[in-house]
């Protein structure tokens, strides 16, 4: 019987956790997840995200406006609460002009940002956000990423989708660019999503194992479909601006 690390949901033998150092931010992180993502992706990159900061927590639902802790930091008057979502309405971030970042200060003044970020597949995060009309009258963020997405064990649904690790290492570099926080551990998050996806590239290889991949896994720029469209099955994702 495999022995399961019940913090990080890796196997004993391969557990994360004592490589890990809790950074402390500002922004208190929430992590949303579909009960898919909660129960079956035990090893994914919001889950690991999660464990790198301090000031975060993972909830799980298929609705949130009767879930008591998320809608208690909603209310609470200490509190700016934004849904990291992009659309035209989005404070973007990463304006050059610096007007994004302008508009989310005048907000903000003396109140705590609390940042929700949906943890699911591109259609399940949508199916969320339609089941929660208190999550969809949130102010929303976003930010226009620096790279592309690094996932090369899944598939990307569109051009600029990121994992939640990659979406959240983005969001703290234009947070802390912004003068709103501070990214202590910069490296750590690759770092860990690097080491996530070796282990599996080396098993994915291994013909011993049950499993086998008899291809090599194609770069993430070579899966993406013409107009966004894209065969995978599942990936956790937060679309970034065209």
């Amino acid at each position: 019987m495999r022995v399961t690390c019940y913090r990080c949901f890796w196997p004993q033998p391969l557990c994360w956790c004592g490589s890990i150092t809790p950074m402390e931010t500002r922004t208190r992180f929430v992590f949303l997840m579909h009960p898919m993502e909660f129960k079956k992706e035990k090893a994914a990159t919001g889950r690991l995200t999660h464990l790198c900061l301090a000031n975060s927590e993972v909830r799980m639902g298929l609705t949130f406006d009767d879930h008591d802790e998320v809608q208690a930091l909603i209310r609470d008057p200490g509190n700016f609460p934004v849904l990291l979502y992009p659309g035209r309405e989005a404070i973007n971030l990463s304006t050059a002009d610096g007007t994004g970042v302008t508009a989310l200060r005048e907000q903000l003044r003396d109140r705590r940002l609390v940042v929700f970020l949906l943890d699911a597949t591109w259609s399940l995060g949508r199916k969320l956000l339609r089941l929660s009309p208190s999550l969809q009258a949130l102010p929303r963020i976003m930010f226009t990423p620096a790279a592309p997405s690094r996932y090369v064990i899944n598939h990307q649904p569109h051009v600029g989708s990121l994992s939640t690790l990659e979406a959240t290492l983005e969001l703290l570099g234009a947070l802390e660019r912004a003068g709103l926080d501070r990214y202590p551990l910069p490296e750590q998050l690759l770092g860990l999503f690097q080491r996530m996806q070796d282990f599996q590239l080396r098993c994915a290889a291994d013909p011993t194992r049950g499993g086998y991949r008899r291809g090599a896994y194609t770069q993430p720029e070579e899966r993406i479909a013409p107009h966004g469209r894209s065969g995978a099955r599942r990936t956790r994702v937060f679309q970034a601006p065209n």
